[in-house]
């Protein structure tokens, strides 16, 4: 008999028929008459009821279906008199695929911590938590490729592997074939990667946004959506090594044009959340966060404010006058801390922030600069709880502008000939931004710490599973 999922199972459509329920038994419990086992097959956050009648069942059956277990049950799908389920399964057959140890397995039906779990990676997903974080995961991947493919953009390939911005990078991880052991170095004593797989150093990238570019100064509108890697020593919830990175670059766009698309793009996501992820959304509401569902309608019901950041400056230092206390300064000029940020969104306007022209100094190189010759079009946008969420700009599409910023701040860029040529040969206007899919994750499930919103977080001293 074809397996049915318990997704399907427990929209009630097969109520009377015979169907076949396969999983990981969540607990059974009973008495002497009946026994009764909580499946879950991982399509569903809820579990589906076996009603097993122990006329039909010795025990000798029964004792290797425990919490861990995984079986196959078969029989009768009917309405349920029970409370908590509208439709549970009369079972005529049971079959055990593998059994877990009543007592070595780590999963009992008990409260776990988050840091616990994380030791236990390979088995987390198993459990309520972890379910719907992965599904919401899931099904954000699929609001991102979907918003894109129908606005238009081509899924633009970015390599791993980059030559770029490696000298003197301190924040990148290298890849070498070289034997570490006995290093060949030149006679200034650096090391020769001549014989090295690439024959010159290299490195896993930290972005795909300069090579997005020249995607978007051929195709016009482009994204990336893959891993970026950053050997940052930063053992915080919200920094990992390894993470993903949504990066969309488009010609013929301002600052305003790229304003509208991040804020019609994250209510997207938001939106598609809600629409498809209810009931993981609602036991993560229930369980861990009380105001996340509606934290999330607020973003798709709400406008953005859009603030330049000299207003910002001005609102944060008279919000110190008026008695409020910060952790880190706040002077113009200043890169804003998380809690600047969210004491905009939270506390001033209470609604997401996109801010704008961004003091030069603080900001990359390649970003477009405004009239004053002091600031720059950035637009950040900054989110309830966690901040600034994305980074984006207008990309400076002068040569002789980007050329002077490069040498000012003095950039290697005796790699980089193939980034400059696309000011040389047909420059356009151009702008992009970064999302850190993991941050939009962090959002959407109302999760407190980074390494649990990724199935196998990389941090430092951390490379398990």
């Amino acid at each position: 008999m074809k397996r049915t999922e318990i997704k399907e199972a427990l929209e009630g459509k097969l109520v009377g028929q015979q169907i076949t329920l396969m999983g990981w038994v969540r607990s059974r419990r009973g008495n002497k008459n009946v026994s009764f086992i909580a499946l879950n097959d991982g399509s569903t956050i809820k579990n589906i009821q076996i009603v097993v009648d122990l006329q039909n069942f010795t025990e000798e059956q029964l004792k290797p279906i425990t919490t861990g277990s995984c079986i196959k049950a078969e029989g009768l799908l009917v309405e349920s008199m029970g409370k908590g389920q509208t439709v549970e399964m009369q079972a005529n057959a049971l079959h055990v695929f593998g059994t877990a140890d009543v007592d070595t397995y780590p999963l009992q039906k008990k409260g776990h911590t988050m840091e616990y779990l994380r030791e236990i990676a390979h088995l987390r997903p198993r459990t309520n938590t972890f379910g719907a974080v992965f599904r919401l995961r899931h099904h954000m991947a699929m609001a991102i490729h979907t918003y894109f493919h129908q606005h238009g953009y081509f899924y633009f390939h970015t390599p791993l592997i980059t030559a770029s911005d490696c000298e003197g990078a301190g924040q990148m991880f290298q890849v070498t074939t070289k034997n570490l052991y006995n290093l060949k170095k030149d006679q200034n004593g650096q090391i020769d990667y001549s014989d090295d797989f690439f024959g010159k150093q290299t490195a896993l990238t930290v972005s795909g946004q300069l090579e997005g570019e020249l995607g978007a100064l051929a195709l016009g509108k482009i994204y990336t959506f893959g891993p970026t890697f950053r050997a940052e020593n930063s053992n915080t919830p919200r920094h990992l090594a390894e993470f993903w990175m949504i990066e969309p670059e488009v010609a013929f766009i301002d600052k305003t044009d790229l304003m509208d698309i991040e804020e019609d793009f994250l209510k997207f996501c938001v939106r598609w959340a809600l629409d498809n992820c209810q009931d993981d959304l609602q036991f993560l509401n229930d369980m861990f966060d009380k105001g996340l569902i509606e934290r999330l309608q607020k973003v798709v019901d709400t406008e953005f404010v859009r603030l330049p950041y000299t207003e910002g400056i001005n609102i944060l230092q008279q919000a110190i006058k008026n008695g409020k206390k910060f952790e880190f300064p706040c002077a113009w000029g200043d890169d804003l801390a998380s809690e600047h940020e969210r004491y905009l969104v939270e506390e001033h306007f209470g609604k997401p922030v996109i801010m704008t022209d961004y003091p030069r100094e603080i900001k990359a190189f390649y970003m477009k600069q405004n009239a004053d010759g002091k600031t720059v079009q950035g637009t950040d946008v900054l989110f309830p709880s966690i901040g600034e969420i994305i980074g984006g700009s207008v990309r400076e599409e002068d040569y002789d502008k980007l050329m002077a910023e490069i040498e000012a701040r003095q950039i290697p860029m005796k790699d980089m000939w193939w980034y400059l040529d696309t000011r040389r040969f047909g420059s356009a206007p151009h702008a992009g931004f970064g999302l850190g899919f993991e941050r939009l994750m962090l959002f959407v499930t109302g999760m407190q710490n980074i390494r649990d919103v990724i199935p196998f977080p990389r941090t430092p001293k951390t490379a398990e599973f």
